[in-house]
């Protein structure tokens, strides 16, 4: 047996007792030893989470150790280990042009499928990342940071370019990071004092936009000199965020979307069009993104302690969650530990 915590409606946990996942071909056994936190999680207990039904055992940023094999030759008992959580099928026509992330009908752990708050879980070996000599932490925190860093690559960043992203939330501040490995200079817009702080006392992010406090507009003028940034990136998921930032974007720019709400875009199609900006969405992340992430952890690019700033039992989190979702308590990531 062992103990898992389902979320069985907006507002409300519960933990319960389950079997353990019996043996299946081609897929191992974990032990799950953290679990990060993330803005699905969040928004699937508000309730404002998109593509999601109830109940739902949550959770897919994880590190964990290889319970049980099952013959596999890659992977032995004991093995640390993360994992990609986007299953997909193999066959669509995203998954043919090599685009799993936004495979035609993926099912997410966690979201579509339940996912890691529980003592074990069963993976298929093919979404299996070995993680070496990597902490448990640190494999934790690879997923988000991949969604960072595959909103990078949709984006096409260039050294020296101006690299607006709108939101300092955990998928913010991944967004930031690897803009700046990739030589970009990045603006941080965002309402939290605390978030802001952090992006530019520990992330080192050149510029810094409170939205409630400065003129946005006038403020991005004076940084880039008048062209504006030549890529904006949402990370709020905020419909009003969205809408606003694409008069950020600079004529000939590029507006990428990672942050996901559930109402239309609206957007002058003349002031678009003049600019002739592209538009683009940026989902999930590949196992390309994954290698990039852990290549810049073990260059030491990237340091994942700074990002963890709240630690919480299993047993724990269901009383913890209304304090998690609350951004004055200056949450950037919480850990759960099991």
């Amino acid at each position: 047996m062992m103990r898992i915590l389902a979320c069985e409606k907006p507002g409300l946990f519960r933990y319960m007792d389950a079997e353990c996942p019996g043996p299946r071909e081609g897929h191992l056994l974990l032990r799950v030893h953290r679990i990060g936190i993330c803005g699905t999680d969040l928004h699937a207990f508000e309730g404002t989470q998109p593509y999601f039904e109830y109940p739902r055992i949550l959770g897919h940023e994880l590190g964990c150790s290889v319970e049980d094999p099952n013959g596999s030759s890659a992977f032995r008992k004991g093995d640390h280990v993360t994992i990609i959580p986007y299953f997909d099928c193999g066959s669509c026509v995203a998954c043919r042009n090599g685009l799993p992330n936004c495979c035609a009908s993926l099912r997410v752990f966690g979201v579509h499928t339940d996912g890691g708050m529980r003592e074990y879980i069963s993976v298929p070996e093919s979404a299996l990342v070995q993680g070496g000599d990597m902490s448990f932490d640190e494999l934790a925190l690879i997923e988000p940071l991949s969604i960072g860093a595959h909103g990078i690559r949709r984006a096409g960043v260039k050294p020296g370019e101006f690299v607006l992203v709108v939101g300092a939330g955990p998928i913010g501040l991944g967004l930031m990071e690897f803009a700046s490995i990739a030589g970009a200079q990045v603006i941080a817009l965002d309402i939290n004092d605390i978030r802001l702080y952090f992006c530019v006392n520990r992330l080192r992010v050149q510029h810094a936009i409170h939205g409630s406090k400065e003129d946005v507009l006038q403020k991005l003028q004076d940084i880039t000199q008048g062209d504006m940034p030549t890529v904006v990136i949402d990370a709020t998921g905020s419909q009003r965020a969205i809408h606003e930032g694409f008069q950020y974007l600079a004529h000939g720019g590029r507006y990428v979307l990672v942050g996901l709400q559930k109402g239309d875009i609206v957007a002058s199609h003349p002031a678009f069009h003049m600019r002739e900006a592209t538009l683009m969405s940026s989902r999930n992340a590949t196992r390309d993104d994954f290698d990039h992430v852990m290549r810049s952890m073990r260059a030491g690019l990237v340091d994942p302690s700074a990002y963890i700033t709240d630690r919480v039992g299993f047993g724990d989190i269901a009383g913890r969650f209304p304090y998690l979702l609350d951004p004055a308590n200056g949450v950037i990531k919480a850990m759960v530990e099991c």
